[in-house]
């Protein structure tokens, strides 16, 4: 018979501490019943036997005080660890875990740290950036950021805000090169590809045709694995470039890029914030997701209305006839 040994030397040292079986189960919160139960099978499972009883008063044997002076310091080390574990986890200090993509998220997360250190300056934020999807248990992750269709499975997850693809430019090079009035004319544009930091891949441009995503090809000017260059080279206007909505929003705000082509901006994906079961989370991770959640859900900061779009298109050039494209 399976025997549970933290239950049956508990039960044993309270029962020595308090000269009774029944009040041992009381103090334990079991039944008297289980408190024999558990006592009986110590006895068989060492083989020797830890009390004397009688109807009225039961007494430890030589084998029983040996046990207690042996098991007595260990099991109250026992207990005051596991009261320290759930101490911690409802304490607001410590490590937190997080995991996000470097690429378009890193200026996202940062104002979102920072806020959250101001709050609770006991905790230490320990953050892992890459554009790989990670395991979430090797990496040991309290809160983690995606950008996906979909959550992965497997963890909870909670939508954040859409991801925009903004076809765009600079000013300066639709007045030096024209602008595309079509996807067709793109092919005769300077345009900047993404080469993504995890697979070595170029990122083909995505555009809505005929109501479906598909994949826009470009011929490529500027190749880069690093969002903030490409940002630089389409800032320059040296290049266009298909930039993330969040990337791109301050900068088409203030009239430095202005978005092209609109009728094709694809709104495929969203970034989420994932975690996993709430019941065993440390306090210090579901207040950073919380924090998450009412600071980015739907952030206008990070999301470019129809309006505002369309009012950024009134800076293009009067003339959008295309023109020959010149070597830079």
């Amino acid at each position: 018979m399976a025997i549970n040994e933290l239950r049956s030397v508990s039960t044993f040292i309270k029962a020595a501490e308090l000269g009774s079986l029944r009040k041992a189960a009381l103090e334990l919160d079991i039944s008297p019943q289980a408190a024999s139960k558990a006592l009986a099978q110590l006895e068989k499972h060492l083989a020797v036997r830890l009390f004397h009883r009688t109807t009225r008063v039961m007494s430890l044997t030589d084998a029983g005080q040996r046990l207690l002076e042996d098991v007595q310091p260990a099991l109250l080390g026992v207990q005051r660890a596991l009261t320290k574990a759930r101490a911690t986890k409802d304490e607001f200090a410590g490590p937190l875990r997080i995991a996000g993509p470097r690429t378009t998220f890193q200026p996202i997360l940062w104002p979102l740290i920072e806020e959250f250190c101001d709050l609770y300056p006991g905790i230490r934020p320990d953050v892992l950036l890459e554009d790989r999807i990670g395991n979430w248990v090797e990496d040991r992750i309290d809160v983690g950021f995606r950008l996906g269709p979909s959550p992965d499975e497997g963890v909870i997850a909670r939508r954040l805000f859409p991801l925009q693809l903004v076809i765009c430019g600079a000013p300066a090079y639709f007045e030096r090169f024209g602008v595309p009035t079509s996807l067709t004319t793109l092919s005769s544009h300077r345009c900047s590809v993404f080469r993504h930091p995890g697979t070595g891949r170029l990122a083909p441009w995505h555009v809505f045709l005929d109501g479906q995503l598909v994949e826009q090809p470009v011929v490529p000017t500027i190749i880069s694995n690093d969002a903030d260059l490409e940002l630089s080279a389409v800032l320059s206007g040296k290049v266009l470039g298909q930039l993330a909505g969040a990337t791109a929003a301050a900068y088409i705000r203030s009239g430095q890029l202005v978005p092209i082509l609109l009728e094709h901006m694809p709104d495929i994906a969203s970034y989420f914030v994932y975690f996993g079961s709430r019941t065993s989370q440390p306090a210090r991770a579901r207040a950073f997701i919380d924090l998450a959640v009412k600071r980015l859900t739907d952030c206008p900061q990070y999301v470019l209305t129809s309006s505002e779009l369309a009012h950024a298109q009134r800076l293009l050039p009067v003339s959008t006839r295309p023109v020959k494209i010149q070597a830079s």
